[in-house]
């Protein structure tokens, strides 16, 4: 069987909210213009989000995570340039630590106005920001095989990346909250099995059909075919509020995939699990991040994060070879030394408190590292 060789192209694209820069709180109604100025600058590659208080980048079609840190980088400079004009600035973090979320107002398009309709409470709680990596994957039943496979990876990617320990000005416990909020919304969480693009498509169909669905966009699975675009759409990551841990955790979603290609040109291929299994993955990622291991299904134990990234580093060396980004693969030993976002926050947090700060003073301490941290982008 001939099987392609994709191209292997990136494109990420990220969620800001966008915050007083006195303060840290979220901005409610003081966003007019500042989506315009940012498109002015940075035509299509930036777009207004759900709520008001948010804005979305993304980069082109780039050739490898150097090219798309380069524009990653200017990006997030850029709207905080654009957002100091009007006392605002970015945060790369997936819940904001102590915004409410009835304060909010959706952004005035008809298709956020039909979203909210359909979803009433459901979508009014979703304060929440993600990280979108495509990875460019022309032939469309290999689009379909490889998200079968790499599923078994996305709590991995979804530990290395958590930034969401807080709501509503209290520590959750999860190192990802995001989750539990978005997983609220229908059509979520790990992709169905298909076994063939053609079966997949016939299934879209039918929600189509029905009037459930207007098109595929509207499944908001871990990870999913993009609808506009030939590439496979990795979605279960937090925002990574440090921009070198973002290329790292995207890097490392490349690697994986063209590792399971590899697998396929040998006649191999990665053991499929059932979708309760890495459910339980998922889940220790959710609450603990890094810190308790996650179950490796062959052996039938939980193995330490570091063990495991070691193994993964070891199995993608070849692919991180051939994609440019061994050194940034590699970086995500930094994560597992200093820790995700929301270690950090926490440590911040507590860090507050010790200095006799409320929750709420030592949440805003929280709001400005990230401010901070946002732009670090050298």
């Amino acid at each position: 069987m001939s099987v392609s060789q994709p191209s292997w192209t990136i494109g990420i694209e990220e969620e800001y909210l966008m915050v007083n820069r006195d303060t840290g709180e979220l901005a409610t109604d003081s966003m007019n213009g500042v989506i315009e100025a940012c498109q002015a600058e940075l035509k299509d590659l930036v777009r207004p989000e759900f709520l008001q208080s948010q804005i979305e980048v993304a980069t082109d079609v780039c050739k490898d995570v150097k090219e798309a840190r380069a524009q990653l980088a200017y990006m997030r400079a850029k709207v905080a340039e654009i957002g100091a004009n009007y006392n605002l600035a970015p945060i790369a973090a997936s819940t904001h630590p102590m915004a409410e979320w009835d304060q909010q107002v959706h952004t005035d398009a008809e298709r956020y106005h039909n979203f909210a309709n359909d979803m009433q409470a459901v979508v009014r709680r979703l304060i929440i920001s993600g990280m979108h990596v495509h990875v460019g994957i022309d032939d469309d039943d290999l689009r379909i095989d490889l998200m079968n496979q790499v599923s078994y990876f996305l709590p991995h990617l979804l530990a290395l990346s958590t930034s969401s320990a807080f709501w509503r000005g209290r520590k959750t416990g999860l190192m990802c909250y995001r989750l539990s909020v978005f997983d609220e919304l229908p059509r979520t969480g790990l992709p169905e099995l298909f076994d063939t693009y053609s079966e997949y498509r016939k299934h879209v169909r039918a929600l189509i059909n029905v009037g459930v669905i207007k098109d595929a966009t509207m499944l908001w699975w871990d990870v999913r075919p993009a609808h506009k675009f030939p590439t496979l759409e990795m979605r279960i990551t937090d925002i990574c509020t440090t921009l070198d841990d973002a290329i790292a955790v995207a890097s490392l979603f490349q690697c994986l995939l063209r590792m399971l290609h590899r697998l396929r040109r040998a006649n191999q291929r990665w053991r499929t699990y059932r979708t309760m299994l890495i459910n339980e993955n998922r889940w220790r990622a959710q609450r603990y991040g890094l810190d308790e291991g996650l179950v490796d299904f062959g052996k039938s134990q939980i193995v330490a994060f570091d063990s495991l990234l070691e193994e993964l580093f070891e199995m993608l060396q070849e692919d991180a070879e051939a994609l440019n980004c061994t050194e940034e693969l590699l970086s995500l030993r930094t994560i597992l030394k200093r820790g995700t976002s929301s270690h950090r926050q926490l440590a911040i947090f507590e860090a507050a408190k010790e200095n006799g700060a409320t929750d709420l003073e030592a949440c805003r301490t929280v709001s400005k590292w990230l401010m901070e941290e946002t732009v670090n982008v050298t």
